[in-house]
């Protein structure tokens, strides 16, 4: 069973950046080649979004993050990253890091037919954006 742990949100003004990091473990072999693996963010009373997805080095944004959010997977370090800049008071939320066992179906953040549910989830961390 995949255990995700998230690490580095925080407060900052709009404008400003933050890294998030994801470390992981649990899948049979080391091997996470067939997940979708990427961030997810809820903000109070909104449907929890993927915001970006990894898979086979195939990475999706949700469109109203591209050109401002990175992301990025250290394979040797069982590590996914969301590098954040130019962050706007409409990306504050509570940030997920996420994972599933998905070979075949879709991968892909804004698209409304990828399935939006993960089987494993980490404990989220907090991103606060003021104007």
């Amino acid at each position: 069973q995949v255990q995700l742990v998230e690490s580095g949100g925080g407060s900052v003004p709009a404008g400003g950046s933050l890294r998030l990091s994801c470390t992981y473990s649990g899948a049979t072999n080391n091997d996470y080649s067939d997940y979708c693996m990427g961030w997810l963010r809820q903000a109070p009373g909104a449907e929890r979004e993927p915001v970006a997805l990894i898979r086979r080095d195939v990475t999706t944004y949700v469109d109203s993050v591209k050109g401002r959010f990175t992301a990025s997977q250290d394979t040797l370090k069982n590590t996914l990253y969301l590098q954040m800049n130019n962050l706007q008071p409409e990306d504050s939320a509570m940030y997920f890091c996420a994972a599933s066992y998905r070979p075949f179906s879709g991968c892909a953040a804004g698209d409304p037919t990828s399935p939006r549910t993960f089987r494993a989830q980490g404990q989220g961390t907090q991103v606060t954006v003021s104007a």
